[in-house]
């Protein structure tokens, strides 16, 4: 009967019910509980539930002779959280309650208001006082020994005069049979509590009759009121127009009913227990594969840890080899240029004392010779016998960044829908399985994509990739799945998942390297990947103006190359470049330029104000110029006025220093002003606003600020055959 022990508690108390009562809700409430949580109501208001009605056996005071709550103390139908409460139930303090008074039923906090019988008009489960009772006396324990020193052990007897368990022991020792003690009644412990049990027994059968006729027992079920009737409680015609059966037949067809609907919990009930078993089981094989898997796991990571150990032998070797080969080259260089030095040396001395002599035949007859010697010596010493044949340093190169890419990403490849692939091994109760492949196309997973490289291109900073797979109709492919680094060998990230084998990508860095790589899924799993392709974006930032985000009143002509403007209004227009990193430099040329208007000159983020003049709102900053002087203007705060103007001919030229962070303009060639913007961060576009004066086209020249071509013309770059493995 434990597994019941939350169906026989209050919710309010959190113990046993004790006089429990039926709210109208169906649930159960305790007597002294029900008091406690009884809320004062607004006058004039009542919850939107049910009065209570009903019959109870219980005779409480009625509300008329309860004291009211202060105004302070009223609330209305609800309960708040407390934790002073067994259950978090918020419990008012024992009070005499106002007439207008609502219960709350803790659990699915329906409310109803009393009426003038107050708790009276609930009736009590006698049903569930009953089961609660034998409930406890299942639970009772064996009674202890009153007078053991230590460990009391199970009492035999109980002194009824004294009130003492005993144990056999102690009741000889402490409760001899003779003397004052002969006259006491010995009784065994259980006789005891058997009839202290039959009390409430009896009390329960007692209390079923009638609660409003002492006298009558219920005979009769109001099918209306779902309550026990009297038949005196139908003559007096409170229930003349209900629907009334016999309480005996009520009470066999409800138990019938109940019976069937526990037949389908009990079914229900061992499926669950069949399926806490699998759980239990589960946690046992999780636990199994979870060591096999670790072990797996270290074994494959000792042996890459091996084949790592086998090459680090190797190369060491190699080294060792190389070392060798120089020291040996080295020592012989100055074993030779020793031994040389000593004959040079000697000879020396010697023609030293052959000039000392004073014969000059005898000189004569050994000069020719000696000439000839010093002569083959000298050449011996040519600048190449003088220079060392190996250099201290070892032209070895290991490269080790592929392979700590590859360690970083080395992760696990997980199936979709928990499907076994060739990649994993799962444990079943037939043991080890490992999934086979071969044979059975139709649950593999897809191959490795192949990149066509003579369909790949970049332009700028974006790149376009191509790519398929030859697997056959048999292999179904959900998509792909196109990777890139960071362009600094960093981790990759997924820039497409798609079904598509085309994929452009745009805002790259210029001047950068990316790594990128392609795979295939299905339902099986997720395919290897594809061998990794080297994209180069473009050093050089080659771009003309957008056409399609311009304002409508700007006029684009020679391939999108010259800006000119329908209207009087200062208009903007972008270029198609978009710039985040690195050092940027590029020139306009003023074509027209009539009337004295003042176009400005700039860079501006991709939702800049295309109706104004560039450099009014936040996102543009830019150096607006007329014929006479400039100004820098960002926000529509305009500083720095500067001398010196534009005419037609002119150039003006925008560096963008990114590694810097600032803006600087160039009008002829020359440096206007000083730096014009600082702590420029983020994406940012070439950016032109004129009106119908004014008529812009780029200037291509080379650039001694940087060193590199800069220009407004498209290139595009095709991809060398810079691939390798992953």
């Amino acid at each position: 009967m434990d597994k019941m022990d939350e169906e026989l508690k209050c919710p309010v108390c959190g113990s046993l019910f004790k006089d429990p009562i039926i709210l109208p809700c169906s649930h159960n409430v305790c007597l002294a509980c029900a008091r406690n949580i009884i809320v004062q109501t607004p006058e004039g208001e009542t919850p939107p539930h049910s009065r209570a009605s009903g019959n109870s056996d219980y005779d409480y005071l009625d509300m008329d002779k309860m004291s009211m709550y202060s105004e302070t103390d009223s609330g209305y139908g609800s309960y708040t959280p407390c934790l002073k409460s067994p259950n978090g139930v918020r419990v008012f303090p024992p009070a005499m309650m106002h007439r207008h008074c609502s219960i709350t039923c803790p659990l699915c906090h329906r409310s109803v208001s009393l009426d003038e019988r107050g708790l009276r008009g609930f009736p009590r489960n006698r049903l569930l006082e009953a089961i609660v009772s034998r409930y406890q006396q299942s639970r009772a324990v064996a009674v202890k020994c009153q007078l053991c020193d230590r460990n009391p052990v199970e009492a035999t007897v109980m002194c009824e005069q004294c009130d003492v368990f005993y144990c056999t022991p102690c009741q000889q020792r402490c409760h001899p049979s003779r003397g004052p003690l002969a006259k006491h009644r010995l009784v065994p412990p259980t006789q005891v509590a058997g009839a202290s049990q039959q009390q409430p027994a009896a009390t329960a059968r007692k209390l079923a009759t009638c609660a409003e006729h002492d006298v009558e027992n219920y005979s009769m079920y109001c099918i209306n009121c779902k309550i026990p009737v009297c038949f005196q409680c139908l003559e007096e015609g409170k229930h003349g127009k209900h629907d009334v059966k016999p309480l005996g037949a009520m009470w066999k067809q409800h138990k019938c009913q109940l019976s069937q609907a526990l037949s389908g919990v009990s079914d229900r009930a061992k499926d669950a227990k069949e399926f806490l078993v699998q759980l239990k089981n589960m946690l046992q094989q999780i636990q199994e594969n979870g060591v096999e898997f670790e072990a797996c796991l270290v074994a494959q990571c000792d042996a890459l840890i091996d084949a790592l150990t086998r090459q680090k032998a190797k190369l060491l070797t190699k080294v060792t080899k190389e070392r060798e080969y120089k020291l040996k080259v080295v020592r012989d260089q100055i074993t030779h240029c020793t031994m040389k030095l000593r004959q040079t040396t000697g000879m020396m001395e010697f023609c030293l004392e052959v000039i000392k002599e004073n014969d000059p035949s005898g000189f004569l007859q050994i000069s020719d010779a000696l000439i000839k010697r010093v002569q083959s010596s000298q050449d011996q010493w040519v600048k190449g016998a003088l220079e060392a044949k190996v250099g201290p340093e070892f032209d070895l190169t290991l490269s080790t960044d592929p392979l700590l890419q590859a360690i970083h990403q080395l992760d696990f490849i997980q199936a979709k829908d928990f499907q076994e692939t060739p990649l994993l091994k799962q444990k079943h109760a037939g043991g080890l399985k490992v999934t086979e492949s071969a044979g059975a196309e139709a649950s593999t997973v897809p191959p490795a994509p192949l990149l066509q490289l003579e369909k790949c291109c970049t332009r700028n900073n974006s790149a376009t990739l191509a790519w398929r797979v030859t697997a056959g109709p048999s292999v179904p492919i959900e998509a792909y799945v196109l990777e890139l680094d960071d362009g600094n060998g960093g981790q990759y990230r997924e820039v497409y998942v798609g079904k598509e084998t085309v994929c452009t990508v745009d805002g790259l860095h210029f001047n950068s390297s990316y790594n990128a790589r392609v795979k295939a899924y299905n339902s099986t799993g997720v395919g290897p990947y594809s061998k990794t392709v080297i994209l180069k974006t473009s050093d050089v930032a080659w771009f003309t103006f957008d056409a399609t985000s311009a304002h409508r009143d700007i006029v684009l002509t020679n391939e999108n190359q010259t800006v000119s403007c329908n209207s009087y209004d200062d208009r903007v227009v972008l270029g198609t470049a978009a710039f985040s990193k690195g050092v940027h430099y590029w020139e306009l040329c003023v074509d027209r330029y009539d009337n004295h208007p003042d176009p400005a000159f700039g860079v501006a983020r991709i939702n800049t104000m295309k109706d104004m003049m560039l450099g009014k709102d936040d996102k543009a900053w830019a150096m607006y110029v007329d014929n006479n002087r400039s100004w820098f203007m960002h926000n529509n705060s305009h500083t720095n006025r500067a001398e010196g103007g534009i005419t037609k001919g002119s150039t003006v030229g925008i560096l963008l220093d990114l590694n810097k962070h600032t803006l600087t303009f160039f009008i002829n060639k020359e440096q206007h002003g000083p730096v014009a913007f600082e702590n420029l961060e983020g994406v940012f576009m070439p950016a032109v606003s004129l009106n119908r004066n004014v008529q812009v086209s780029p200037r291509r020249r080379q650039c001694s600020i940087m060193g590199k071509e800069l220009a407004l013309y498209p290139k595009v770059h095709r991809f060398d055959s810079q691939v390798r493995n992953p």
